[in-house]
């Protein structure tokens, strides 16, 4: 499996927003310029391991949060992440999305069989 570097980038931005940390101020915490550090969140540079793991340590998350959207086990971080996109939903959205979602999951397991084509 090919590590998709746009979702890396894409998660460590969201992680530094959430950190509420400019890139400049994330970029000298982990020792990389604001260009490099840029480059990663847009996915147009591979990042190395110890950046990854430099970048987890530095916005407080995991290692498994950063990686997720590349890794085939990692059922807890994506829990997490419709957790939070449900977290500002009122009454009617939540009725909506769990309406989706349940409609969904029907939909995947009767078509189930076609994922082993």
């Amino acid at each position: 499996m090919e590590l998709d570097y746009k979702a890396i980038g894409k998660r460590i931005k969201i992680a530094r927003i959430k950190a509420d940390m400019t890139q400049e101020r994330l970029a000298e915490a982990v020792e990389l310029s604001p260009t490099h550090l840029s480059n990663i969140e847009t996915g147009t540079t591979r990042v190395s391991l110890n950046a990854i793991v430099s970048l987890a340590n530095a916005l407080s998350v995991t290692v498994d949060d950063l990686l997720c959207d590349s890794v085939v086990r990692a059922k807890p971080q994506f829990e997490q992440d419709i957790a939070a996109l449900l977290e500002d939903c009122d009454e009617y959205e939540i009725r909506m999305v769990k309406d989706m979602a349940q409609a969904l999951k029907e939909t995947l397991r009767r078509d189930a069989h076609l994922r082993k084509q």
